[in-house]
């Protein structure tokens, strides 16, 4: 979650530090790293201490340091992460007991599922005016429908709106995992002046301009690795932001207590001058690459580690080993033996992995495809069809079935989700012949192309007429056969923007329930 302390620096300038995913209590249990978690939160607060604090004027229902009951050193204002989610009637979490405590002050909570309206919190220091916007974290697919639905509004002050600095913090997936499980940089509104954006661990703090919106992105990433993970290995840092009137500077500070991470890839069918598969005592020479490059990760460890007393004396180690190509796989445990008293991760030092070479590339090639070209995978397959020979035309199936099923594939890794379709259609298919009292393999195959021709032209007289699509209550998302076919689903419209007081000005019609909702956002266009 967003976690951030005000200081004084001049009487015109907000002194903010910023931190995100502290993610307090991680293997707390763990006798190695479970105190990794405490001892980055306590650098953190340190950090803050170092910096004189001061009452701010603001308009928010109560803060922790106004209380003339409590004595607060450090003003702190979080939003709530995935892992501290509100439940229950009311909709409590771990934030609000530390709030009620007057330890934090929690905000960004929305208690409706059905429309959020994101209030800022206004402060101003002499003549800096500071609009603070919050959103806690929310299942990515409802808040992305939320968005296109023009459900979500951000309310604006009522007088002198431009001579306020905007700063909105949100805790939600910025990499696309899905066609809707992530939230688009150009959903958020183009007032804002910097957008501070949690859940993502990896630490981007340097910030960068939206060219589109016009705004600014900063990802701190978390305080601690919570997954051996590439993205965990980058430096982490926290950001100390300087406001001052429209102005901002945002400083990032290197934190000196976390664990250091070092991973690497290992792709034995590389190493052909040392051995092949076929080589005699091959899983020991294995063995022994491996051995080598933790070592080698172990050294660089130690010479960054010199000088700097506070960072943790073992750290976490990973090697990925690709051992595709006829190669096997050594005891990962006995191995790890080697290095028990040097790593603080023994356990899972050595991840074998396996390409299936047909998948992944397939995989691969879709996953570049859509990346630099911004296309869905739907789309791609509809292109491949449409300059395909008649041989290779679809006649069971959709196009858009079948791009719905592979992006299942694609973007959630569903193993099966092409077999399925498969079979939901086939069993579909026969249901339909046999209530026909088709039998005969000539009558099938009219029947069948005649389902597809009559589809067609169904679809065109439709779209000539602009009548709103057929059967859009499907009730399966990978419905396919001619007559209640998922090809049948309307397009988004272009979403629009507003400017003032609750300007959303997004919208977006009902879709069809049992439907992947996708939006390609490279193809977006904005009034």
């Amino acid at each position: 979650s967003f976690v951030c302390w005000f200081s004084r620096d001049d009487e015109d300038t907000f002194k903010i530090l910023i931190a995100t995913d502290v993610h307090l209590g991680y293997l707390e249990k763990d006798a190695i790293r479970g105190s990794d978690s405490y001892n980055a939160l306590d650098e953190i607060l340190k950090c803050a201490k170092t910096n004189q604090t001061s009452s701010l004027t603001r308009r928010f229902p109560w803060v922790n340091y106004q209380d003339e009951n409590l004595n607060i050193s450090i003003p702190v204002f979080s939003i709530h992460g995935n892992h501290d989610d509100p439940t229950g009637a009311e909709g409590l979490c771990a934030l609000d007991l530390l709030s009620a405590s007057g330890l934090v002050n929690h905000f960004g909570h929305s208690q409706s599922v059905e429309r959020i309206e994101i209030s800022p919190i206004l402060m101003q220091k002499g003549n800096t005016k500071l609009a603070l916007y919050g959103l806690g974290s929310i299942p990515d697919e409802r808040l992305y429908r939320m968005f296109v639905n023009n459900q979500v509004t951000m309310l604006r002050p009522k007088e002198e709106q431009d001579g306020w600095f905007n700063l909105f913090t949100i805790h939600q997936n910025r990499s696309k995992h899905g066609p809707t499980n992530y939230i688009p940089e150009q959903f958020l509104d183009e007032f804002l002046d910097l957008v501070v954006w949690g859940h993502e661990h990896e630490c981007l703090i340097a910030p960068t301009r939206n060219e589109q919106q016009l705004f600014y992105v900063t990802q701190p990433g978390s305080s601690v690795a919570t997954s051996l993970s590439p993205g965990e290995a980058t430096k982490k840092h926290i950001g100390l932001l300087r406001v001052k009137g429209r102005k901002m500077n945002l400083q990032k500070i290197p934190l000196k207590t976390v664990r250091q991470f070092f991973i690497q890839d290992v792709v034995l069918a590389d190493y052909e001058d040392l051995f092949t598969p076929d080589t005699p005592q091959v899983t020991k020479k294995v063995e022994d690459l491996c051995f080598a490059k933790v070592t080698e990760m172990l050294e660089e460890a130690e010479r960054e580690r010199l000088g700097c007393p506070l960072t943790p004396e073992k750290p976490l180690v990973r090697l990925r080993v690709d051992y595709s190509g006829g190669f096997e796989a050594f005891n990962t445990s006995r191995f790890s033996q080697k290095f028990v008293d040097r790593v603080a991760n023994p356990k899972d030092i050595i991840h074998f992995l396996r390409h299936r070479e047909q998948k992944e590339n397939i995989k691969g090639l879709l996953l570049k495809t859509t990346a630099v070209e911004g296309l869905r995978v739907e789309d791609l397959v509809k292109q491949y069809f449409e300059a395909a020979e008649q041989t290779v035309q679809l006649s069971l199936l959709t196009e858009q079935g079948m791009g719905k099923a592979i992006q299942e594939f694609v973007d959630k890794d569903e193993k099966d989700a092409i077999q399925e379709l498969i079979t939901y259609q086939l069993e579909k298919t026969q249901r339909h012949l046999q209530a026909r009292g088709v039998t005969t393999e000539q009558d099938i195959d009219t029947e069948v192309r005649g389902w597809g021709l009559h589809w067609k032209r169904a679809k065109a007289h439709r779209l000539e007429r602009g009548d709103e699509p057929l059967d859009p209550d499907i009730s399966s998302e990978f419905a396919d056969v001619a007559m209640d076919s998922d090809e049948s689903s309307a397009p988004f419209p272009p979403p629009t923007r507003g400017r003032g007081r609750g300007a959303r000005g997004r919208g977006g019609r009902g879709r069809g329930r049992g439907e992947l909702l996708s939006l390609s956002v490279t193809n977006m266009k904005y009034a």
